[in-house]
């Protein structure tokens, strides 16, 4: 096992749509485990198996819901570095092996210090493949799959959440605690999945060249675009953009290290980009609705726990096409444009949302009660439209390579922090303001909307190393944009010139003076 973690490539396939697939497949198992958990802990949230087994008062049901949280945030300050150094494929793979045992624990707790304990663990664990995977993938997928696969990577969410709202919805007809445990020990089974596939993958080209390992890269770079073909001119000239910008970044004096993400104004703008991902995906309200959705709909005036689990089905489901629809328009709208109306719509239906609660949620007024539960749908769908892509296709996509394990661990441990703020405050907020949560949260949204408008870079189209030309002023490589090649605007002898194919795995190439430009 530990060979095919690494950089042993002899269970790899030879179908660059076969590997595109496997590498979504296996990187996914964060979105889908938060997904499951907090479509898990929403419903557990109802059952009284669950909260008169513990007897939950507000403050113990925001610490069990909201400790994951908490090693998510540790995750993301000490994974950055060990992702550098093991490689994203091992990585990966720790996580998944931590994410499995947590399972376990959480599913045999006998009391609360139990149960949080193990929250902690699966969220360190989550937090952990956080980092990894969108690193993994953001540098592994070819140019034309990467907005797919990252975007996929959080819709992913949807289909944990669907998966356990299926799940809970029939164990919650048993009347003992296993209504709760069996959900709890079934998180562990999406990391199951990841650690089969993974030996069946490739390691990211880019650590490979970082490491030294140039003909390996080559090899994975050839079975990612060509099936195999070392000499296709669009391998070649990915070969060279990244063994260039890399040869760059090694002799301006770049390092992998935190420092770095703060050194130069290019890196601190990357940074905030990154960051603002953060904040945005988890501050829209959207926590609201993942772990508190019974609260909302009691609010709304849906206080029946058998309908509150079906409408809790219905909207993942809802929320799963939405997405997929969303990412097929990540390269159409772009990044900048599709979070832009994301968030806009979000914030239109938050607003209709905190409004109709405060006309109809004490109400008997059928009508208005089922308006209120259609303004939640449109909501959810807003966000996962154009939110949910993006939460982790963009981060990956700014940060170049020496920050980007450290950048994502960064953008790892906020997630997480913000998400620990939100989910633990959440229900003091409902509790004593209702509706008028939403109004302040809708009030926040607008800022959101600017700043994307405002800040942030579009990166469509472009591969890693090419969208330094966007913060930098230039692209570190004199060869011809990627793009160029796949659309077949320049003759491939162009292409080639000045390419270098290493002999051997020690020989690092020199940077190459092919012709740029069509």
């Amino acid at each position: 096992m530990a060979d095919t973690l690494g950089r042993d490539m002899r269970f790899v396939p030879r179908s660059s749509n076969v590997i595109s697939v496997l590498l979504v497949a296996a990187s996914c198992v964060t979105a889908t485990t938060l997904g499951y958990d907090g479509s898990m802990m929403n419903a557990l949230n109802i059952l009284p198996s669950y909260t008169e087994y513990f007897s939950l008062n507000t403050t113990t049901l925001a610490l069990n819901t909201s400790a994951l949280w908490i090693g998510g945030a540790v995750a993301g300050i000490v994974y950055g570095p060990i992702t550098d150094i093991l490689g994203r494929k091992k990585a990966l793979f720790w996580a998944a092996v931590l994410t499995i045992i947590s399972a376990i624990i959480q599913a045999a707790a006998q009391n609360i210090a139990m149960f949080v304990v193990s929250r902690i663990l699966i969220g360190f664990g989550t937090g952990a493949s956080a980092v990894a995977g969108p690193t993994y993938l953001a540098e592994t997928m070819q140019l034309k799959h990467r907005a797919w696969g990252l975007g996929v990577f959080y819709d992913c969410w949807f289909v944990g959440g669907l998966i356990s709202a299926g799940v809970t919805y029939g164990t919650a007809k048993m009347d003992t605690t296993w209504a709760w445990r069996l959900p709890s020990a079934l998180q562990g089974l999406f990391s199951i999945i990841c650690i089969v596939i993974l030996p069946f993958m490739p390691e990211s080209p880019r650590w490979l060249v970082h490491k030294g390992y140039n003909d390996e890269a080559l090899d994975v770079i050839a079975l990612t675009y060509a099936n195999g073909d070392r000499a296709n001119p669009a391998v070649l000239v990915q070969y060279q953009e990244i063994v260039d910008t890399l040869n760059y970044e090694k002799n301006t004096g770049e390092t992998l290290s935190v420092k770095q993400m703060f050194k130069t104004p290019s890196a601190r703008k990357r940074t905030i980009l990154s960051l603002s991902v953060a904040v945005i995906t988890m501050l829209s309200g959207n926590n609201i609705i993942s772990f508190y959705l019974g609260t909302m709909l009691e609010n709304a005036g849906i206080t029946d726990s058998h309908t509150q689990l079906e409408i809790n089905i219905i909207l993942n489901a809802w929320s799963l096409c939405i997405a997929l629809f969303g990412t097929v328009f990540a390269n159409r709208l772009g990044r900048k444009k599709l979070a832009a109306i994301s968030t806009a719509a979000l914030t239109i239906f938050l607003f209709m949302f905190g409004g109709l609660t405060a006309k109809y949620g004490t109400s008997a007024n059928t009508a208005g009660i089922y308006g209120t539960v259609a303004t939640l749908f449109l909501f959810q769908g807003s966000y996962s439209f154009g939110l949910s892509p993006i939460t982790v296709m963009y981060p990956p996509e700014v940060l170049n390579y020496p920050i980007r394990s450290n950048g994502m661990g960064l953008y790892t441990f906020l997630v997480n922090g913000v998400g620990l703020l939100v989910t633990f405050a959440f229900p003091y907020a409902l509790d004593a303001i209702g509706w008028k949560t939403y109004m302040i949260n809708g009030a926040w949204n607008v800022l959101e909307v600017l700043f994307i408008l405002f800040y942030w870079v579009e990166t469509k189209d472009k591969t890693l190393e090419e969208i330094d030309a966007l913060f930098e002023g230039e692209k570190h490589s004199d060869v011809v944009d990627l793009e160029i090649v796949l659309n077949g605007k320049l003759d491939a002898s162009n292409v080639l010139q000045g390419i270098d194919v290493p002999i051997n795995s020690n020989e690092v190439p020199v940077t190459s003076k092919a012709v740029k430009g069509a």
